[in-house]
């Protein structure tokens, strides 16, 4: 026989301290037969108790440890008393380090049972319970020694214990971080054990002999490691720098990328929303013609190359001299191992001419791939084709393409290197709920046409953009120009 959940906890309440008044009057009434106001009762118990909102915000010194790591990883913070738990949840990200691409709760006590506050997702899903929204850090802790629990990712379990090390009169303007210890564990690595083991992976200079068992061997427990992550590393001044990332607010922009936002948030994801809130996020959309002819320099080469128009081979490919002509004016062959004159073989060039037609720059008919007319209009006047080539993305019309394109935009236009770029599309990806067979984002965003043509943009097939380390401004403006609200 199969005890009812309710019942269950009533009996666990009722043995845990059965000489407390509460289970004198759980029992009494259990006794008289008033077993549904019990019930009742005890669900009313499984809220958590909120303080009395201070007459006075007051601030609050606190240690954040990830429970059950040794050495011990964690943050000091200050915080103002007002901040709510949504807000709080985006400090502990900063802080931390987390990618907050996966579910989280707040819980008081220590616990696991304690009760927890649900999210706007939860609530979605038909869960039911004390909404964290309005909640306020005050509400839940008032003086030294009072802790706050917060979970991250329930497949990993990491734990976090927020403790009150001290109640400062003055709260400060805005959460800062002024201490810790640790780098943050790599994100989806399998919970504190496994990070344990790949930290001393690390540590012993990726010893064979001490690389985990979970891992298909070294390039694999690679795949999952930050750059250059070393786990005995801290440094408050990028905290402070994310936290402030996380207090901002996001520019605004077009629906569609407006509403995507708001979905990633939903699904307590407020990675979209952190990008969108960076200072060049908010930055200029105009582009000057000295730099608008830098950004069209591939497509003006494209059309050069193809003239009045070009016919295709008998498979559907640009002629080999063609190839060879592009490749060698896009700066392809500076790089490209082997000859670059066939289509099929050289995949910049066949990237270019892919994107020139998505753009309407080009057409193909009869076996015949020509310049369109307003390619022919726009081609002496780089502003123009500029704006032509904007007002076009992002490419695509399924739901993977389109995503992907705004997330490409929104990366580019928050003022990354484009050696970041895809990095940053492909968190954004995953927190978006695209995946493959092996748990990754699909589809790559390298294969998403509006980070092609955004490329294209940075330099063109010549230049290796994954290499590139410093901010293009005019390919940033020209992005949020696309994603700024008509």
């Amino acid at each position: 026989m199969t005890t009812p959940p309710d019942a269950q906890r009533l009996v666990e309440q009722l043995m845990a301290d059965p000489g407390s008044a509460e289970s004198r009057a759980l029992l009494e009434g259990l006794l008289n037969g008033r077993v549904s106001s019990l019930l009742e009762r005890l669900r009313a118990v499984d809220a958590p108790r909120l303080l009395q909102v201070p007459a006075e915000v007051r601030g609050f010194r606190v240690r954040l440890d990830l429970h059950g790591a040794k050495p011990p990883v964690w943050r000091r913070l200050e915080l103002p008393g007002d901040l709510d738990l949504p807000a709080l949840h985006d400090v502990i990200q900063a802080a931390m380090g987390w990618y907050d691409c996966h579910l989280h709760r707040f819980r008081t006590g220590s616990d696991p049972r304690a009760p927890g506050f649900v999210t706007r997702f939860d609530v979605e899903e038909g869960e039911e319970g004390t909404l964290e929204d309005g909640v306020r850090l005050d509400q839940l802790v008032a003086q030294r020694g009072d802790q706050l629990w917060y979970e991250y990712d329930f497949g990993d379990g990491w734990e976090h214990r927020l403790t009150v090390e001290a109640v400062l009169d003055e709260p400060p303007g805005a959460p800062r971080c002024t201490g810790g210890r640790m780098a943050c564990p790599p994100e989806d690595c399998g919970g504190v054990d496994s990070y344990q083991e790949l930290a001393a992976w690390v540590r012993s200079g990726y010893d064979a002999a001490h690389l985990p068992a979970a891992f298909d061997g070294p390039a694999h427990a690679h795949a999952w490691l930050p750059d250059d992550w070393d786990p005995d590393a801290f440094d408050p001044a990028p905290v402070d720098l994310a936290l402030a990332a996380a207090a901002a607010e996001p520019a605004t922009v077009t629906a569609e990328l407006a509403s995507l936002a708001e979905e990633l948030e939903r699904h307590g994801s407020r990675q979209l929303r952190e990008v969108l809130a960076r200072p060049l996020s908010h930055g200029p959309t105009d582009v000057g013609e000295e730099q608008a002819a830098r950004l069209t320099g591939t497509y003006r080469t494209f059309l050069d190359v193809i003239g009045d128009g070009v016919t295709l081979t008998a498979a559907g490919y640009l002629p080999p001299a063609v190839v060879e002509q592009l490749a060698d004016r896009l700066g392809v062959s500076e790089w490209w191992l082997g000859r670059a004159n066939r289509e099929d073989m050289t995949f910049p060039v066949a990237h270019v001419r892919t994107a020139a037609r998505a753009l309407g720059l080009v057409s193909l008919r009869k076996g015949r791939l020509a310049p369109t007319a307003a390619a022919r209009r726009l081609g002496a006047d780089p502003q123009s084709l500029l704006r032509h080539v904007a007002g076009r993305l992002p490419l695509g019309t399924s739901d993977a393409d389109r995503q992907a394109g705004w997330m490409a935009l929104a990366v580019a236009g928050s003022g990354v290197p484009a050696g970041q770029w895809r990095g940053e599309i492909t968190l954004l990806l995953y927190a978006l709920g695209w995946r493959d067979g092996d748990d990754r984002v699909s589809p790559p965003p390298a294969r998403s046409p509006t980070l092609d043509v955004l490329e294209h943009l940075a330099g063109g097939p010549g230049v290796r953009t994954h290499q590139v380390r410093e901010v293009d401004p005019a390919v940033a403006a020209t992005a949020r120009a696309v994603t700024a609200p008509t």
